[in-house]
């Protein structure tokens, strides 16, 4: 199944429902900050992930309680795909030096994944 790009809202929902691993629309507010969105705006994007795939249902009879069908990990693996196929040439050194350019990475950080890096090359 190809997994198509989240909108910021949805993701946030799907956020929650990773967390949860299910729940009903009310279980999802209960999650949100504030200030909370209306519940039929929740619902209709729950509706959406579902058309999109991402969420599936059970009925008890006229209540859903919703539960992902694509794991964050994939969802992560599609999304760092992208980026790194967008933005980096598909080039792991590239968006390192990004993030240090930015000062998004700090030293300890560097240092990590060196370590992880050489961990890696000794497999």
């Amino acid at each position: 199944m190809e997994i198509k790009e989240l909108t910021r809202a949805e993701e946030q929902l799907m956020q929650v429902l990773w967390q949860l691993q299910k729940g009903f629309v009310k279980d999802v507010m209960e999650q949100l900050p504030e200030p909370k969105p209306a519940y039929n705006t929740v619902s209709t994007i729950i509706r959406i992930l579902e058309t999109k795939g991402f969420v599936g249902h059970t009925a008890f009879g006229k209540s859903h309680e919703y539960h992902p069908l694509i794991s964050k990990e994939e969802y992560q693996n599609f999304a760092t795909d992208k980026l790194m196929n967008g933005y980096f040439d598909n080039s792991v050194k590239h968006m390192f030096s990004y993030f240090v350019k930015k000062e998004k990475i700090d030293l300890k950080e560097a240092d990590e994944i060196m370590k992880l890096i050489e961990k890696l090359k000794n497999q």
